[in-house]
Formats: C-alpha cells, sequence, structure tokens
C-alpha cells in the first residue's frame, strides 16, 4: 500500500512541475519574464540538475538584465566537475550583454581550447555559438573539430554559418563536400541553396556556383555535377542548357529513366519554351520503350504544334493522330490519346459529330470509375460545344452520383452550372454555384464565385436578363472558339447597357478574347476602363492582374507591370491573385524568390 501511496505522490509531482513549467514558458514566450522568473526559479530549486530550467531561467534574467543573477547560476554549475562546456559558452554570452567583451573573448577562447582535447564537444560548443549569433567563433569551433577529429563532418552547419556570414562561396563547397560524402541528400542541400539563388543567370551567387559546378564536373565525371547544373539551369529558366546536363545523365546512367527528362518537358511547355519543350519531347520519343511515355510525349508534341497551325497542319495533324490510334489502338490504357482525338476534331476541325461517337466507343471499353469520369467528362464538354445541353447534363450528373465529394465531382457540378448558364437557365445554375462557392478546389471556388454574381447582380438589376443572355451567348461562342463571333456579341453589351452591372464583365471577356487574336492595344484599354469606372467593384483586381501581364509580357513595360501588381498586393490582399502578383512584383524587382 506504501508502494502505491509513494507513486501516486510522486506522479503528482511531475504532473505539478509539468503544469508549472508549461506555465513559465508561456509567460517566456509572451514577454512577461518577471512572471517566468517566480516560476522558473521555483522549478530550478526542485529541480537543480534539469538544464532546460537552468536555461530558462537565465535567459528570464538577461531579459531583465540581471545580469548576475545569470552570472551567479552559471559559474555555480561551472564549478561542478560534470559542467557541460557550452556553459562557459553561456557565462560569455552574459559579459558580451553587459559590454564586458574583454572577458567574454576570454571564456570564448577558453571554450575553444576544449575543442583538440575533446572533439566531441566541436557540436555542441559551435551550435552554442552559432545560437548567439556568434558566427564567427562558430566556423572556428566546428573547423577545430573536424581538424581534430577528420572523421567528423560539420560541413552542413558550417554551410549554413557561411551563408549566414556572406561567404557564398565557401557555403557552396561546404554543401558539395556533403554532396561527395553522401552526409546528406541532394534535396536537402537543393532546399539550402536555393535561398542564395536566382532566376537572374548574371547574378553574383549564381555565376559562382556555376563556376564551382564546372570545375568539379572537370576533374571528376560524376552525374552529380550534370544534376547539380541541371537544377541551376532550370532556377535559371534555361530549359535548353538543363536538356544537355539531362541527356548526360541518361546516357550515363545504368537505370536510364527518361522521368526527369519527361519532368523537365514539362517545366519548359509551362514556362513557354516551345523550342526547348518539342526537343525534349522528340527525344522522349526516339528513346523511350514505354508507350506511356512515348504517347504523352507526342500529344505534347501535338499541342506545341497546335499552337500555331495552319489548315494544312490541321489536316496532318488530323492524319497523324489516326496513326497513333492504329498504332497504340483503343485501350483503357490509351484514354487520354482518344480524348485528345476527339478535342482536336471538336476544338479544331469543327467535328463534334466524329468525336462524340469516338468517345462513345470507348465507353464501352472496360474502365474503373474514375476512367469513366475521366470520359464522361470529355464527351460532355463536346456535346456543349455542340449545343446538346441536356446530353451534357446527363454526363455531368453521372459523375456527380458516381464520385460524391470527390474534386472530380465538384468540377462536374461546376459544368452543370455552367451549361445551365450557357442555355439561359439561371435559376439552376445558381442553385449549383451556391453549393461549390465552398469547394476544397480554391479554382473551382473561385470560378463559382464569380458565375454566381454575374448571375444574380445582373438578375436583380435587369428582371428579363436581356443583356446576361447575350454574355451567355458570347461566352458559349468562346467555348466554341469562335472568338471573332463572341467578341461582336459582346460589342452589343457594351453598346446597348452602357453603365449597366455587367459592362465590367462584358469588358473583361472581351480583353481575355481580344488577347487571344493578339489585339494587345484593344485588350489593354478594355482593362484600363474597368480600372477607371469600376475600381471598386468585383473585378478590379482581375483588371490590375490582366493588365500587368500585358505590360511585362507584350508591351516590355516592367515599370508599369510593377504598379499594377503593386496594386494588388496593396488594395485586393483576398484576391486570387494576390499570392502570384506578389510574387511577380518580387521577380521584376530583382528579388531572389524561393
Amino acid at each position: 500500500m506504501k508502494i502505491f501511496l509513494s507513486l501516486f505522490i510522486f506522479l503528482c509531482l511531475q504532473l505539478s512541475h509539468a503544469q508549472e513549467y508549461n506555465l513559465a514558458k508561456q509567460y517566456l514566450n509572451d514577454g512577461e519574464f518577471e512572471k517566468a522568473v517566480v516560476y522558473f526559479e521555483k522549478l530550478v530549486k526542485q529541480n537543480p540538475y534539469r538544464s532546460d530550467y537552468s536555461e530558462d531561467l537565465i535567459a528570464c534574467y538577461q531579459q531583465l538584465e540581471r545580469y548576475e543573477d545569470a552570472e551567479k547560476i552559471l559559474i555555480s554549475k561551472l564549478e561542478s566537475k560534470k559542467s557541460h562546456p557550452v556553459l562557459i559558452v553561456d557565462l560569455g554570452y552574459n559579459y558580451t550583454l553587459q559590454k564586458e567583451d574583454s572577458k567574454a573573448t576570454e571564456m570564448y577562447e577558453q571554450a575553444l581550447a576544449v575543442i583538440p582535447k575533446n572533439p566531441n564537444f566541436a557540436f555542441s560548443i559551435g551550435s552554442r555559438f552559432q545560437k548567439y549569433t556568434l558566427l564567427d567563433y562558430s566556423e572556428k569551433a566546428f573547423l577545430s573539430g573536424m581538424e581534430t577529429n577528420p572523421e567528423l563532418d560539420f560541413n552542413f552547419p558550417l554551410a549554413k554559418i557561411y551563408g549566414e556570414q556572406g561567404k557564398i562561396e565557401e557555403m557552396y563547397l561546404a554543401f558539395i563536400n556533403l554532396l561527395k560524402n553522401g552526409s546528406t541528400s541532394m534535396a536537402s542541400v537543393l532546399r539550402s541553396i536555393d535561398d542564395f539563388v536566382t532566376e537572374d543567370a548574371q547574378a553574383e551567387n549564381n555565376i559562382i556556383f556555376k563556376k564551382l559546378l564546372l570545375k568539379n564536373a572537370q576533374r571528376d565525371p560524376d552525374t552529380l555535377w550534370n544534376e547539380l547544373l541541371s537544377w541551376l539551369f532550370v532556377r535559371q529558366l534555361q530549359y535548353k542548357s538543363a536538356f544537355t546536363q539531362e541527356k548526360a545523365i541518361y546516357k550515363r546512367s545504368e537505370a536510364s529513366s527518361l522521368t526527369r527528362i519527361q519532368d523537365l518537358g514539362k517545366l519548359a511547355l509551362t514556362h513557354k519554351d516551345y523550342e526547348t519543350a518539342d526537343a525534349i519531347f522528340e527525344f522522349i520519343i526516339s528513346n523511350s520503350t514505354n508507350d506511356a511515355y512515348k504517347l504523352n510525349a507526342e500529344l505534347n508534341r501535338i499541342d506545341i504544334q497546335l499552337l500555331d497551325a495552319n489548315e494544312q497542319k490541321l489536316t496532318q495533324l488530323e492524319s497523324l493522330f489516326e496513326s497513333m490510334l492504329e498504332e497504340y489502338g483503343y485501350k483503357n490504357t490509351t484514354l487520354q490519346l482518344q480524348i485528345a482525338y476527339a478535342n482536336f476534331l471538336t476544338f479544331q476541325k469543327n467535328n463534334p459529330e466524329k468525336a462524340i461517337v469516338i468517345l462513345k466507343k470507348s465507353l464501352e471499353l472496360p474502365l474503373n470509375t474514375y476512367g469513366k469520369a475521366y470520359l464522361k467528362m470529355a464527351l460532355g464538354d463536346i456535346l456543349v460545344y455542340d449545343q446538346k445541353f441536356n446530353q451534357a447534363l446527363i454526363y455531368f450528373s453521372q459523375i456527380q452520383q458516381e464520385l460524391k465529394n470527390d474534386v472530380v465531382a465538384q468540377n462536374a457540378r461546376f459544368k452543370v452550372a455552367q451549361t445551365s448558364f450557357y442555355k439561359g437557365d439561371f435559376e439552376w445554375a445558381l442553385t449549383q454555384l451556391k453549393v461549390l462557392r465552398s469547394s476544397t478546389s480554391q479554382l473551382i471556388a473561385n470560378d463559382a464565385m464569380q458565375l454566381s454574381l454575374l448571375i444574380s447582380d445582373n438578375s436583380l438589376e435587369d428582371s428579363t436578363q436581356t443583356a446576361l443572355k447575350i454574355y451567355a451567348k458570347a461566352d458559349l461562342l468562346a467555348y466554341q472558339k469562335k472568338n471573332k463571333e463572341a467578341i461582336a456579341t459582346l460589342e452589343l453589351i457594351l453598346k446597348d447597357h452602357k453603365g449597366e452591372k455587367i459592362e465590367d464583365e462584358a469588358l473583361l471577356k472581351q480583353g481575355q478574347l481580344l488577347e487571344k487574336l493578339n489585339d494587345f492595344d484593344r485588350a489593354k484599354f478594355n482593362y484600363q476602363k474597368i480600372i477607371e469606372f469600376y475600381g471598386n467593384d468585383i473585378l478590379a483586381d482581375d483588371a490590375y492582374f490582366a493588365i500587368a501581364q500585358l505590360y511585362e509580357n507584350q508591351f516590355n513595360n516592367i515599370e508599369k507591370a510593377k504598379e499594377s501588381y503593386e496594386k494588388i498586393i496593396y488594395n485586393y490582399q483576398d484576391s486570387y491573385y494576390f499570392p502570384q502578383a506578389r510574387k511577380n512584383f518580387r521577380r521584376l524587382r530583382g528579388d531572389a524568390i524561393e
């Protein structure tokens, strides 16, 4: 019975200590040092060997400028035979806070003198110096430890210190040594280096890193250097140079995987380096034995060719699709090809009838739920193009039923709303959109909110919904890639419904379509009108972002682009465009972007 009673009392005391420590720590973190001291003094008295309690009490004393009290604790602990040498650093720092530099220096040198006698203390001493931002001493501690015992590897903390000191070349060399020794992962090193490298290939830090890598590559033909050079070139948006490195890696690699090259192709395509992307995908087609890789590469090459295709090119691409279907076949593993061909026939050749036949045939394949949803979504899109709205709605609704609560189902619900909008059933569209405004996908939620506001705002002002019906017609024409007709239809709103709420929507939509026709001056005029007359309305941030993109990418007016991005940063912090606007602004200003 006595044993159980003793155990119970012990557990209660431990719980009490834990509660007191948590409360003291909270006071310390909140800057209420006077209150924290009361608890830490009690805890240290009850637990004199708990170093964490002592460290927190010393920190409180120092914040309250009670340096003598802090010194007493430190000297008392140092008098113990089992004292840890980091306490010497702590005592030195206590002198530094009092501006007693000579005493502080004496302690710091004393701490460093411990390392040659016992290099195992190098890490803790170096880390304690680093904690107090005494970087020169921290560097000496780590170097001394490695010199005394060459088996110790402190390159990672050294690299961090060199970075903080601005010793960029030394930092790179330390990280390179880590990779050479296999002491850390490539991903860990690249995360650390990323803070010092920018998109500017002429930046000093970039040049230093490149020279070091090339120097190592000449001495040692290891793919490590190719990987690092490829990463650097990608960081600098130099995809052609990165491709050269990736080809070298591929040729030297025993596994000969094309995954890295495929990822590079996607990056080049995303950043509109179409020439390099095309060369990468051509390389994959020539070298891969994997049908999925080859097919994906061929489809990407077609997408690039479609960016600037005349009728003759479209005819050639149609023949290419036919031959690809013969080669790869109608299988559940080639759905991507079947859908791509159907979309090509619909949106490029204006032949939705043939596309519908192809996809209905595809639905007969043995498919899982997601495969069927993928096909039904594509088929629904084509039926909308062909203005067979009710048939499209059936497919979209089936997806919702088959994949409840999935983001695919949310996308299908948005397509139901969009299709209902095209056919003029605005009430049903609103019903769907209300559900989607809380979608887990930010993009779907944002699109749903915009379409919902478009319908509701313009239904209140115009009970006949005349202008809204014209807008829906223009939106459908744009979906059908009949951009000139859509622009002309929107002009009817701008002419006959001037000053109504829908005007800014029409201006924005027309501006976006004008951009597709490369009529950038007229597009800019539309965005400027939104900013001038509807600067306090919901589309102002869209207009600022669109005009910023024009200034940056079409008019080469970086200052104007920065001004527009800055408007979003300061005035539209809840905007969907805010994160990208901030990133673009910093990039144009010359900041290092992580």
